[in-house]
């Protein structure tokens, strides 16, 4: 690393990138918890199709504020 260039590296999860990301375009929401809602327990898949991946991580929710969204289920197919 350069001399310039600080050794301290802040840990953000995939919600908070998101927050961030939406923050930019104007859209307020906030992150939460890795298995805080009742989205997150229910099946991420469907098994009526061939080509989908049953191998599913879920990365976390974002509750949208002032909007018809309510929440943003993040998730990575493995």
């Amino acid at each position: 690393m350069h001399d310039t260039e600080s050794d301290t590296f802040v840990y953000r999860t995939w919600p908070e990138k998101f927050s961030d990301i939406l923050k930019e375009i104007g859209v307020d929401s906030e992150s939460k918890k890795i298995g805080t809602d009742d989205v997150e327990k229910g099946d991420y898949y469907s098994r009526y199709f061939a080509n989908t991946v049953r191998m599913i991580t879920n990365r976390g929710c974002l509750e949208v504020k002032n909007s018809n969204i309510d929440v943003i289920q993040i998730v990575q197919k493995g």
